[in-house]
């Protein structure tokens, strides 16, 4: 080998490379380690109308490990993601010491049980209930059913449109029954959702019959309950209706 002018010059280019990747290493090193890339900057935009920037900037400045090079971009997207009302975060680099945030709000819908927030996307989650501007709607049910109650609600809404009131609360028990209460007062029992159309079908016969309902027993219906095969009672003024799908029926005690 040592005879081979070609394989030492070889040797020589190798070793030669290595010195120069091993000197730029750390070079690198040397550089980012420098006191005027230490994250001096955290800038916050997006969407920030229940978020205080200042609050959620000191919430995560001691989450944040390393500098301008180092520092673990999805670590710090977690750490604001963390916060109230953050629903998604998105952290970038800028040259050559601060950090780019761009937030995401949950859009509040109403709320989940006692200490929860629900979003319009069904997401539950947990911040300052007095931050609201408005009182929502309060929504319930088993553990992971958000969405499935949230996309009811919808549907309450646009069903029981006839009757000039839109839902306060929409409630899914344990045993997966409905029950809404509406902006009128009237509560009504949907009862369990035997097929895609139960509740549907249920809705659709007493806004049919709506006007009929109350011509003759007045607006203050306090209860209807769709849970009859053909038909559904309401009470008002301390007495039931049994519509029977038609145009008759009878008051019960």
């Amino acid at each position: 080998m040592w005879s081979n002018v070609r394989q030492l010059n070889l040797a020589a280019n190798v070793l030669f490379a290595l010195v120069l990747v091993a000197l730029v290493a750390a070079g690198g090193i040397w550089l980012a380690q420098r006191p005027s890339f230490a994250l001096a900057a955290i800038r916050i935009d997006g969407d920030t109308e229940h978020i205080n920037t200042p609050i959620v900037r000191a919430g995560v400045v001691g989450h944040l490990r390393g500098n301008f090079f180092t520092v673990d971009l999805d670590a710090a997207r977690q750490a604001f993601e963390q916060m109230p009302w953050v629903r998604r975060a998105s952290v970038r680099r800028v040259w050559p010491n601060a950090l780019a945030v761009t937030l995401e709000e949950y859009k509040p819908l109403g709320t989940w049980g006692s200490d929860q927030l629900v979003s319009v996307d069904g997401d539950l989650f947990t911040a300052n209930q007095g931050e609201l501007d408005e009182e929502l709607p309060a929504f319930d049910g088993p553990a992971g059913t958000s969405k499935e109650v949230v996309a009811r609600y919808f549907d309450f809404k646009k069903w029981l449109a006839p009757l000039g009131a839109v839902p306060d609360e929409v409630t899914l028990s344990p045993r997966y029954a409905w029950t809404v209460k509406l902006s009128n007062g009237m509560q009504i029992e949907y009862g369990r959702e035997r097929n895609p159309s139960t509740l549907a079908e249920r809705s659709n016969r007493l806004s049919a019959a709506w006007k009929a309902v109350t011509a003759r027993w007045g607006n203050d219906i306090e209860y209807a309950d769709l849970r009859y095969p053909n038909g559904f009672a309401i009470r008002a003024a301390g007495m039931r209706f049994l519509d029977d799908g038609g145009t008759k029926g009878k008051a019960k005690k």
